[in-house]
């Protein structure tokens, strides 16, 4: 296995699902902006794509790969039999899951929105579009189980592609915003949930060189099922805990009026390198980690857990560097039109300002967990989430009324950061890991290359000035021209500095 090969394979796909996801939350900013329809389809949203990003980017994956990977090589028949006793019970407990939901549903939104519940319209909303958007969470979770078969067969590229389906409907009703009037929030809703059933049905015709699946009343519980769902749950929570503390912040944002739209365009920003710098890395190398751990391959081992690290600071260093030099503009230049206000705008960027502090640490706590991960380590990874949610919810429960909405950025990223710190206490104390030469030599250098970088892009969005501006309706054009000069000058700095080799490109893991 090539890293930089499949991390770029499995990265290209998900820049395009984040472009696109990024035209669809531009149309939603023009049509719907931060007021109180917004308000209301974000937490609507909120809940199927946080169970998506839970299951698609690593959860589902962290557990049932190095299990697969152990019934692979016991043969296809021991595979076959374990991944369908595996669908089997993911179809009937998820069913059940959602009808228990959907009767419940005002109890459900009053907890994941406590504060629409002094405002009735808003809180029945919520209500009709939260039961329309949940029966996505059955299509989306029966995807990544697809999609975790395909990646343990180091097939990255289909999986990868999937979520672009789910923003190509979405775009598509946004395209008929004018038309659609108040009534667009609904049409949004009933996309999200088609749009999981084509995902479904996408995958299944890939997967079926690999797996056939089969639903099966009658199925067997063994002790190899059993550890692998005494596994899933702490890998949920642990995969997804930045996910977990953003819908946290979700929760208390919903006390203050907008604050939820302005989380969510933040967080659309430092998704797309946290989908390149931890997702895809943490996914690629589950699979070929889990098969040299089994060999005992010790060197291996090293070589690519270090150069996993190293490639996610590579990425996520500079993307940081960015984020606190031009958090406004690129607010600015991304959603700022139509009913997307300047108050709206500084609010928004004054929150991915203080996630830019946390974004090297979400992408390391998904590369450390895969460390766990692939030595079959659930555990050890949720007991340290656990703690970090709980330390995220005191900050943010403590001083919301002093602080407001923002906050809840600066105790996520607090939070993460004790993660990744105490992952990497716990890692090195069990010899999962140790730092190579090779990481020793380039960390200091990345970090340089980035600060340089930051200079570079600093003075271009200096001389550019009032092309960027609020005012300014090519805005995005010019920050796009910005990001390009910035990202090249970034890759000749780190050849010139030898913080990234061109031999590194070629470089395979057996």
């Amino acid at each position: 296995m090539n890293l930089i090969k499949s991390t770029t394979t499995f990265s290209f796909f998900t820049i395009i699902s984040r472009i696109l996801g990024y035209v669809r939350d531009i149309l939603i900013a023009i049509f719907l902006g931060v007021g109180p329809l917004a308000d209301a389809f974000f937490v609507a949203f909120r809940i199927p794509n946080t169970f998506r990003r839970l299951f698609s980017e690593g959860a589902f994956n962290a557990a049932f790969v190095p299990s697969y990977a152990s019934e692979l090589a016991n043969g296809k028949d021991a595979s076959e039999k374990f991944a369908t006793n595996i669908f089997s019970l993911l179809i009937l407990s998820l069913f059940f899951l959602i009808l228990i939901i959907e009767i419940f549903m005002p109890l459900f939104v009053f907890l994941i929105a406590p504060g629409f519940s002094g405002n009735e319209a808003k809180m029945d909303l919520v209500i009709n579009l939260t039961r329309i958007t949940f029966p996505f969470l059955l299509f989306v979770s029966l995807s990544s189980f697809f999609s975790a078969i395909l990646n343990s067969h180091n097939r990255f590229a289909v999986a990868a592609a999937t979520p672009v389906i789910l923003n190509i409907f979405l775009i598509s009703v946004l395209l008929y915003g004018n038309i659609l009037g108040d009534r667009l929030v609904y049409y949004l809703a009933y996309a999200v949930t088609f749009a999981g059933i084509i995902q479904f049905l996408f995958l299944y015709n890939y997967v079926r060189k690999f797996y056939s699946p089969k639903f099966l009343l009658k199925f067997s519980i063994d002790e190899k099922i059993k550890i692998f769902f005494s596994k899933l749950l702490p890998s949920i929570f642990s995969s997804g805990v930045t996910q977990i503390n953003i819908l946290i912040g979700t929760i208390i944002a919903s006390f203050q009026a907008s604050a939820v739209s302005y989380l969510y365009y933040a967080d659309r920003v430092y998704q797309i390198n946290l989908a390149i710098a931890g997702i895809a890395i943490g996914t690629v190398i589950l699979p070929q980690l889990s098969r040299l751990i089994e060999n005992k391959n010790n060197l291996e081992i090293e070589l690519i857990q270090n150069k996993a690290l190293e490639l996610s600071l590579f990425l996520s260093i500079p993307a940081t560097v960015a984020l606190f030099i031009a958090s406004s503009p690129i607010i600015s230049s991304l959603f700022g039109y139509g009913s997307f206000s300047e108050t709206s705008v500084q609010n928004s960027a004054l929150a991915l300002f203080y996630f830019a502090f946390g974004l090297p640490a979400f992408a390391l706590i998904k590369v450390f967990s895969s460390f766990f991960f692939a030595r079959h380590d659930t555990k050890t990874p949720f007991y340290i989430s656990l703690i970090s949610v709980v330390l995220n919810i005191v900050i943010s429960v403590a001083l919301f009324q002093k602080v407001g909405f923002i906050i809840i950025p600066i105790s996520t990223s607090i939070s993460s950061w004790f993660n990744a710190i105490t992952l990497y206490i716990f890692s090195r104390r069990r010899n999962f890991f140790i730092f190579n030469k090779i990481f020793v030599y380039r960390f200091p250098r990345i970090f340089f290359s980035s600060l340089i970088m930051g200079l570079i892009f600093y003075f271009l969005l200096d001389i550019l000035g009032d092309k960027l501006s609020y005012s300014e309706n090519l805005k995005f054009i010019y920050l796009l021209f910005s990001i390009f000069i910035t990202l090249i000058s970034y890759l000749i700095i780190s050849i010139f500095t030898k913080a990234f080799k061109l031999s590194d490109i070629k470089l395979n893991y057996k």
